[in-house]
């Protein structure tokens, strides 16, 4: 029932337990949710601050920081208990903002209004699917979740190779990550991924509510929602870059 293709989200997140009292809510979710974001968005502006005013070094460090770190504690809160921490939600949040501080800036240094534009847009994809959702217009089964989580799997496994090549001095997965039609058209079906990833997560937490989950699962949710909402904004930046680089 609670199967989602977010590794954030999955069956084994939620414990149904009928005599909770403090049981997760929709209003719930969205005021933690809120919370996390705007840790994450005051983290980001930070590390842009630091840009700004000539601290470069000192931002591109912590820009890298809470990317390795993030990463690593990314996988830590996926196989343990704190994906339901608020504190070890939150710090993901900022270790996040730190990493998409820097990288928004140098892709803003590039491309002047990308960083506007990817988050309009990201903004966009969460809010329409989010409607599309509500509107039953995606119906979220079990074959549509199998289906999400191979398409997913096989793009994390590019991701991986990507950054193997990179980090051993190895030539680039030829064309994806190019400008060229392929290119374009891989960011947008990443995109598109993300955006059903959305939809599942959705129906996630709402079966979660409906269900009775415990109240401190909100968090959980949360984490797995932002997860996703990363994952587009990065590949949203990804595809803007490449249909500018084209003019």
């Amino acid at each position: 029932m609670y199967r989602t293709s977010n590794p954030a989200l999955n069956d084994s997140v939620f414990t149904i337990q009928d005599l909770v009292q403090d049981k997760m809510t929709i209003e719930g979710v969205a005021e933690k949710g809120f919370i996390t974001f705007l840790v994450m968005l005051i983290s980001g502006i930070s590390v842009f601050g630091l840009f700004v005013t000539g601290n470069a070094d000192l931002a591109f460090m912590l820009s890298i920081v809470g990317w390795v770190v993030g990463l690593i504690f990314f996988f830590v809160m996926l196989f343990t208990g704190l994906s339901s921490n608020p504190y070890a939600v939150l710090t993901y949040a900022a270790l996040q903002g730190l990493f998409l501080g820097g990288i928004t800036t140098l892709f803003e240094a590039a491309y002047p209004g990308i960083a506007i534009q990817a988050f309009m847009l990201t903004g966009a994809v969460f809010g329409g699917m989010l409607v599309i959702y509500r509107m039953g217009i995606i119906p979220v089964t079990e074959n549509f979740r199998i289906a999400l989580y191979s398409a997913m799997s096989a793009i994390f496994l590019v991701y991986m190779i990507t950054l193997m090549l990179s980090l051993f001095g190895g030539p680039e997965i030829p064309y994806i990550h190019g400008s060229g039609p392929i290119g374009i058209g891989f960011s947008l079906l990443v995109i598109g991924l993300g955006a059903l990833c959305l939809a599942a997560d959705f129906d996630f937490i709402e079966r979660g509510v409906e269900n009775g989950a415990p109240k401190n699962l909100e968090w959980r949710a949360v984490f797995g929602l932002l997860v996703t909402v990363v994952w587009i904004y990065l590949e949203m930046l990804r595809l803007l870059a490449k249909m500018q680089s084209r003019r």
